[in-house]
């Protein structure tokens, strides 16, 4: 700030007097009125906006051609900034917006690049304002997200409520006490081996207990509370329980919790409860975390080299191939190559592209969470993912502002909802900054690592210390893509002669039974049987421990199954066969016909408890 040549500070007699800063601007000039218009709405009574045509004439010191060049800020006490400072001096009237000026002191080269990038936007005003037009759209205000981080936070409680029911109608069977691995047998062999660490190792309040009463607790307790986050009852509160009591299931599910969306469950959990101490760094961290999760789902498919993803043929095989397809899944495996060969480059351009666009002006970044619904809505259509995709089309809800959801709620809704959330006070808004700062250095390292890099040990070792709160996590679903569908068949038999098959609730078994929807639901049985077809059964010790169970005919475990062909007593012996599945043609499906398939051999050999 220099005071103004050969200009007097004003007194309280003079007319000219100012009582508060003062922004003064080009009137003439569309671009200045526009974004004038936005700032004033922006600093409230903060800061005075004026046309040098009016005033102009109180500050004889300013020659006419630096109100012509750029805006001038003037201070009660006569000091003056121009350009790029001016616009920072008046951010700063704004709460949290202090940054800018901040930068532009302290930062070495800051302040002359963005005077320069200024001067070329000056230069430019006419392009410029009509860029701002179609961006920002012509009555372009301060945008808020109070409704949106309302709605966020109500609906994020049902993705809750959906991850919680889902696996308490299932966690007898996966890890109560009779059923495939025992919480209680996992708690002690670890209480056993390690000390007081494992507290920090594996955070969750199964250490107190590991009965079934005490799952039941757990995952029903977690529903219960996911509809009080809904009716919007003690949100914060709720949020941090919700998020406690997931990352107790979360270390309790073992093998059959190692999915990339119960951590991003997790991690979004957690940024909702930032989002609701503070809004504006919320929303800006899911954004973040909206980002990497794209982003990083179209990397991780060319940095596999996978050539099925190079040539544009991934999607070829993905309909058939995937865990469990819907029905809708055996028409998009019929449609024509070339259009799921676009369909792949169009899936590349959705994941590389469009994420660079949240961190876009308004209009651009509708046009990514338009994209981004369209792709999760094709994959909801065709695939069963449980909570998964609805989660991330949620999510899209923070790249829309309060303006644009007005538009399209009905407004008898309005009037039940807060229009206006409190400001976070200072110590607040300072703890989320330092935390903000810390997952946005957590989750960078984190993707060094995933581009091949090596982050400095001193990075890991930060990132180390939140990892098992599951806070930052890594993203990237179908890296490589298979190309056949070999599936699991259990039989079961009392003679050693005559097998009967086993039946699943949600993967292919009976080749005339179709596909089924099961979303929001994830039967995790059925999908830890997709992964074991993929890998030898020596290096399943859940799987050797579910084999077990069908021999003891243990209820909770067969009640995961669809049907069980041994209802009254045991089987003798069971194995697993190998099979090759595709998908009928199109006459085949006329006759009721959805799979064709084609016995490979034996998964695992039959066995039989010892003593029969």
């Amino acid at each position: 700030m220099q005071p103004i040549p050969g200009h007097q500070p004003p007194n309280t007699a003079d007319a000219s007097a100012i009582s508060r800063p003062r922004l003064i601007y080009d009137g003439d000039c569309g671009f200045c009125g526009y974004w004038a218009r936005y700032w004033q709405k922006l600093t409230g009574d903060a800061v005075e906006f004026r046309t040098f045509q009016d005033v102009g004439a109180q500050y004889p010191g300013i020659p006419l051609t630096d109100f012509q060049r750029a805006v001038q800020y003037i201070t009660p006490d006569g000091q003056f900034a121009s350009g790029a400072e001016a616009s920072f001096r008046t951010l700063s009237q704004v709460p949290g917006k202090g940054f800018w000026l901040w930068l532009y002191r302290y930062l070495p080269g800051f302040a002359i690049f963005t005077e320069l990038a200024y001067a070329s936007i000056a230069a430019a005003r006419p392009a410029c304002y009509r860029i701002s037009l179609v961006l920002w759209g012509k009555d372009f205000t301060p945008p808020r997200y109070d409704l949106a981080s309302f709605l966020f936070l109500r609906l994020f409680g049902l993705i809750y409520f959906a991850a919680f029911v889902s696996f308490a109608v299932q966690a007898q069977g996966l890890i109560g006490s009779h059923g495939i691995l025992p919480l209680a047998d996992l708690t002690s062999r670890i209480a056993s081996h390690v000390g007081i660490q494992r507290f920090f190792l594996m955070p969750m309040v199964f250490w107190a207990s590991a009965s079934d009463f005490a799952i039941h607790a757990v995952c029903w307790g977690g529903a219960a509370i996911s509809l009080l986050l809904v009716f919007n009852v003690l949100p914060r509160v709720c949020l941090v329980l919700l998020f406690v009591l997931y990352l107790s299931l979360f270390y309790a599910g073992q093998t059959f919790m190692t999915f990339q969306w119960d951590t991003f469950l997790l991690e979004t959990g957690f940024l909702a409860l930032v989002l609701s101490f503070a809004t504006m760094p919320g929303i800006w961290l899911l954004r973040w975390l909206l980002f990497r999760f794209m982003f990083m789902s179209g990397v991780v498919k060319l940095a596999s080299g996978d050539p099925n993803w190079w040539n544009l043929s991934a999607l070829n095989y993905h309909f058939l191939t995937q865990p469990l397809p819907t029905p809708l899944a055996w028409y998009a495996a019929h449609a024509p190559a070339g259009v799921l060969r676009f369909a792949t480059g169009t899936t590349f351009v959705v994941e590389l592209v469009l994420p660079f666009l949240i961190f876009a002006p308004r209009r651009l970044r509708f046009c990514a969470a338009f994209g981004f619904l369209l792709l999760e809505t094709l994959i909801v259509l065709t695939g069963n993912y449980n909570w998964f995709n609805l989660q991330t089309m949620l999510l899209c809800l923070v790249l829309f502002d309060d303006a644009a959801l007005r538009k399209i709620l009905p407004q008898r809704w309005l009037r039940f909802l807060p229009l206006r959330a409190k400001n976070p006070s200072k110590p607040v808004r300072i703890g989320v900054g330092v935390l903000a700062g810390l997952i946005v250095f957590c989750s960078l390292v984190e993707m060094d690592a995933r581009f091949g890099g090596n982050p400095p040990m001193l990075a890991q070792n930060v990132a180390g210390v939140i990892e098992p709160l599951h806070i930052v996590s890594a993203y990237g679903l179908f890296s490589v893509m298979t190309t056949h569908r070999n599936e699991i068949v259990i039989e079961g038999s009392d003679d050693g002669v005559t097998w009967r098959e086993y039946e699943f609730r949600d993967k292919p078994g009976d080749v005339a039974r179709a596909p089924g929807w099961n979303i929001p639901h994830q039967p995790r049985l059925d999908w830890q049987m997709w992964f074991a077809a993929l890998d030898d059964p020596q290096r399943l010790p859940w799987f050797w421990s579910f084999m077990t169970k069908l021999l003891q005919n243990e209820p909770t475990v067969t009640a995961l199954l669809e049907k069980n062909p041994f209802p009254d007593k045991p089987p003798a012996y069971v194995r697993a066969a190998f099979y090759e599945y595709i998908f009928s043609d199109g006459a085949e499906k006329a006759k009721g016909i959805w799979w064709k398939r084609r016995l490979l051999g034996l998964y695992f050999p039959a066995v039989h408890l010892k003593g029969n």
